[in-house]
């Protein structure tokens, strides 16, 4: 299977969907899922290098952190992401993005993000593919 993201419908808010052949390549494309809420991925360049690094003590808050440390990283730096390897070691997540500044007009983003959440939450093994998914507030 090769690796996929999707958007779900919840309520007022957008579910965010990664499904790959690796743990850590769901990730990736979740974190994806997220990024292509905000604009579409195709007009982001993988410029610039961010590092980012969390620890939670399951994969379930593993995900809820490092999509968090991903919207805190775009607020603060005013940037968007296109490309992410993520690397997962136990409880500790270490993954590298790239992505440039916001360019209002080319990227033109349609929402601001405020969070991932717990709501709809779900890391799991699933025929073969692991799914990393959960609800993000808008």
């Amino acid at each position: 299977m090769s690796s996929s993201w999707q958007h779900f419908e919840h309520e007022a808010d957008i579910g965010v969907r990664g499904i790959a052949d690796s743990l850590e390549a769901a990730f990736e494309q979740a974190a994806l899922a997220m990024t292509a809420v905000i604009a579409d991925l195709e007009t982001i360049n993988a410029e610039e290098l961010v590092t980012v690094e969390c620890q939670a003590p399951d994969k379930e808050l593993l995900l809820v952190d490092w999509l968090n440390a991903l919207i805190y990283e775009m607020a603060v730096r005013k940037m968007l992401f296109s490309r992410f390897t993520v690397k997962i070691d136990n409880e500790v997540l270490r993954a590298k993005a790239w992505g440039e500044r916001v360019d209002v007009k080319r990227h033109q983003p349609t929402v601001e993000i405020k969070g991932a959440t717990y709501t709809e939450l779900k890391v799991a093994q699933q025929s073969g593919h692991w799914l990393a998914q959960c609800i993000i507030d808008v």
